[in-house]
């Protein structure tokens, strides 16, 4: 396998909100009515997703064979904290080590930027804790987060020190 990851440019938007709409189709199908196409639009749309590039969010792109088949973002926070907000790989390439390399480039970039710590929040039904947990993320705490429209993230916030 040649996977390669690489920080994402304003060009790769298009692939990142493909890659996002099949993930999401299939990791979030308990989600109620609307709310999926809510936060994907919230979140993906092209004018958040340039919005995001543009005030500080790396976004990294995991390929094979020139197909961009995952991507992931990270922000600096505050007191050397860096977020995960997002790591996504498409359903027919998940357990290929894709993840774990868009992880590692996203660690990377924290520590090279003087991170001490990485947090992330992941829904409580999405199996990824499990992923993340073998990683070495601890989880924190759970919180539901209001995001508008009546809509709540029920999340587990996890944490990874370095």
């Amino acid at each position: 396998m040649s996977l390669i990851v690489r920080e994402a440019e304003l060009k790769d938007i298009a692939a990142i909100q493909e890659i996002a709409k099949i993930t999401w189709d299939e990791t979030y199908n308990f989600l109620p009515e609307g709310q999926m196409d809510y936060m994907l639009n919230w979140m993906y749309s092209n004018e958040s997703l340039q919005q995001q590039m543009q005030n500080g969010h790396q976004f990294f792109i995991a390929q094979l064979k020139e197909k961009s088949i995952g991507f992931a973002s990270v922000s600096a926070e505050e007191n050397h904290l860096f977020k995960l907000n997002k790591l996504y790989v498409l359903p027919e390439i998940q357990k290929s080590g894709a993840g774990k390399a868009l992880l590692q480039a996203v660690i990377h970039y924290a520590k090279r930027n003087e991170g001490k710590e990485l947090q992330l929040q992941v829904n409580r039904n999405n199996t990824a804790k499990d992923f993340y947990l073998k990683q070495g993320f601890t989880i924190l705490y759970q919180a539901d987060f209001e995001i508008g429209n009546g809509y709540f993230m029920n999340d587990y916030v996890m944490s990874m020190l370095f």
